[in-house]
């Protein structure tokens, strides 16, 4: 009989202001199970952080002073993100998460990671106020889903503008 548990979880946090609940939930539901913790951040193209309302950074809510985004070099924003997702470990209190930041397309990078990592779920968010729709149009998660035989726990992650 294959043994079900799960011991490794990999949480996948993207640029979006909702990474911190993503974060949270997957963490609690990884130390319920004794798991162990994986934050991975994907730095794609630079233009996705050139916008105002999104950089890799703001999915934090906690003190991101001193954190200098260079949204032109790809350097930079792996950078960013790593002081983002060390941040985000000290904001969670366990020292034994371990933290990735990836460069790649957003949805083959996280599978890649999962595999290479021998994860037994991933958790991502759905940013999405109509998660189907969100899904028929071809998101992130949405492609993840598709592509893995790997467990996927899917926060719908809504916020208010």
């Amino acid at each position: 009989m294959k043994n079900n548990k799960i011991t490794k979880v990999l949480i996948a946090l993207d640029y979006d202001k909702t990474a911190q609940k993503v974060a949270e939930t997957g963490f609690a539901m990884a130390k319920a199970m004794n798991a162990e913790v994986i934050l991975l951040h994907v730095v794609s193209d630079p233009v996705y952080y050139s916008s105002m309302e999104f950089s890799p950074i703001m999915g934090y809510t906690g003190n991101m002073e001193n954190i200098q985004l260079d949204s032109d070099s790809v350097d930079g924003l792996k950078k960013a993100s790593q002081q983002f997702l060390d941040r985000l470990k000290l904001h969670l209190g366990d020292d034994m998460i371990q933290t990735q930041v990836k460069e790649g397309e957003f949805a083959e990078t996280i599978l890649k990671a999962a595999k290479a990592l021998h994860v037994d779920i991933i958790v991502m968010g759905s940013h999405s106020r109509k998660w189907l729709e969100n899904i028929v149009m071809g998101s992130v998660t949405e492609k993840v889903l598709h592509q893995t035989s790997i467990p996927l726990f899917i926060i719908p992650t809504k916020y208010k503008r």
